[in-house]
């Protein structure tokens, strides 16, 4: 606590503290929603003098932070999937397919923050996603989300007409090498993924990573249910997160990479495992959350919990400040 925090506690009642508490906590929560801040803005005449001092430096603050990452764009990068089915009625039959999105409690979450979020689903990136540097570099984060490394090998000019391109998983090295942020997100095809066909291994991705994958099929269902272990809970990526987290059903099996920092790990049958890890690499930074996103292996109890938006505001704010 500062001398000023300690100066402020003196001057006021538990209640006015507790007020005080509460508006600085949502500064922390909407650092990038100026609607919001404009709300909280107006609750300081609930303060003497010297309290608005403190909480007008603490808006102001927010504020600067809201100007400095309001334009900052991310690329959501796969999280969809088409499923066909066969319907039997007796002697006769149809099929069907349908489009799934797992983007859309990241999507939602994501709504008025500072954050402008692109999805580009698993069936578009092999031919959408740029083939250049440059391309990349219109987004100041990438999140690659249940994706394998397939669909960013096999350009459509390669698959059906045997031509050359750049290899996208090079690209994206130097893009997070040049001061780009990456996430890889956990799923059946991130990291190594089911029967290992997510296929990340000794990838030129894989060396930005956090976090090394096995070269098998790296799931681990936990129909039980695993909470977090928060390793490091000073860490900014936890600011403004709740201490209880609801349960997680999967994830992948990693090895952490040198250097990297692990922030939260899970317990399984199996042992303990990474759950979340970040790095540096270059001038960019990653980051490696071997759950899902979405459901199965994340629950709507945890994407419907506060700390889902918060964690995911802390993650592309780190993520993006290279």
């Amino acid at each position: 606590m500062s001398g000023l925090e300690g100066f402020i506690i003196g001057l006021t009642t538990v209640k006015q503290f507790n007020l005080y508490l509460s508006i600085e906590n949502k500064i922390r929560r909407y650092p990038c929603n100026k609607a919001k801040l404009m709300v909280i803005n107006t609750k300081l005449n609930r303060f003497n003098i010297f309290e608005k001092l403190y909480l007008q430096h603490k808006y102001a603050r927010a504020q600067g932070e809201q100007m400095n990452i309001a334009s900052k764009k991310i690329l959501l990068v796969g999280e969809s999937w088409v499923s066909s089915a066969v319907h039997y009625k007796g002697f006769d039959s149809f099929g069907s397919t349908t489009f799934h999105s797992g983007a859309t409690p990241f999507l939602k979450a994501m709504n008025e923050t500072c954050f402008e979020v692109t999805h580009m689903p698993a069936h578009e990136a092999p031919e959408t996603l740029p083939l250049t540097l440059e391309g990349l570099r219109q987004w100041d984060c990438i999140i690659l989300s249940d994706i394998g490394s397939s669909s960013l090998l096999l350009h459509p000019d390669v698959w059906q007409h045997s031509k050359t391109v750049p290899n996208r998983l090079s690209l994206l090295h130097d893009y997070v090498e040049q001061g780009g942020g990456l996430a890889m997100i956990g799923g059946y095809l991130t990291f190594q993924g089911i029967d290992g066909k997510g296929r990340w291994r000794n990838t030129p991705v894989e060396k930005t990573l956090p976090v090394r994958c096995h070269p098998y099929d790296d799931r681990i269902e936990i129909p039980e249910g695993t909470k977090a272990i928060v390793d490091q809970p000073d860490h900014a990526l936890f600011d403004g997160v709740p201490d209880q987290w609801p349960a997680l059903l999967g994830m992948n099996e990693v090895m952490l990479a040198e250097d990297a920092q692990l922030l939260a790990s899970a317990q399984t049958a199996q042992g303990t495992h990474p759950l979340l890890a970040i790095t540096s690499y270059g001038k960019g930074r990653t980051l490696a959350w071997m759950s899902d996103m979405s459901p199965h292996w994340l629950p709507s109890e945890f994407s419907d919990w506060p700390g889902y938006r918060q964690l995911w505001i802390n993650y592309l704010t780190w993520l993006t400040r290279a």
